[in-house]
């Protein structure tokens, strides 16, 4: 039976560069580097394999067909948010809150749509 999502993956013109960047940036670890790819791991265990990109990129909207996003979840989305800033990433907007979800979009150095989110209730 299926247990859940142990990693997705992301194509990158340099793995290396981008594996770095989710250290440096976002508090992962490099856990696993084979021959061309890199596995990075957030600290509640989730992973993201990196592997070299083949040819030119499609359209990244928020609406494009395919995998559209990550979700990364915080417990203090203002100290996240504010770190990431001094970190000159690139946000896609202002910070937003509903119903005591906080939530704001930016982008690795690749242009991967990413999002901060903390929840006031996670869901079910």
């Amino acid at each position: 039976m299926i247990q859940g999502i142990e990693h997705s993956a992301i194509a990158s013109p340099d793995p290396a560069a981008l594996a770095q960047w989710y250290v440096d940036t976002l508090g992962f670890v490099i856990n696993y580097r084979g021959s061309t790819a890199f596995f990075v791991k957030a600290p509640d265990g989730s992973m993201i394999e990196i592997i070299p990109a083949e040819g030119a990129r499609g359209p990244g909207t928020l609406k494009s067909p395919g995998l559209r996003h990550l979700a990364l979840t915080v417990t203090d989305f203002e100290n996240a948010y504010a770190t990431l800033k001094r970190k000159n990433v690139t946000f896609l907007g202002e910070p937003q809150e509903s119903k005591g979800n906080k939530v704001v979009f930016f982008t690795d150095p690749d242009g991967n749509i990413l999002h901060l989110l903390q929840r006031a209730t996670p869901l079910p």
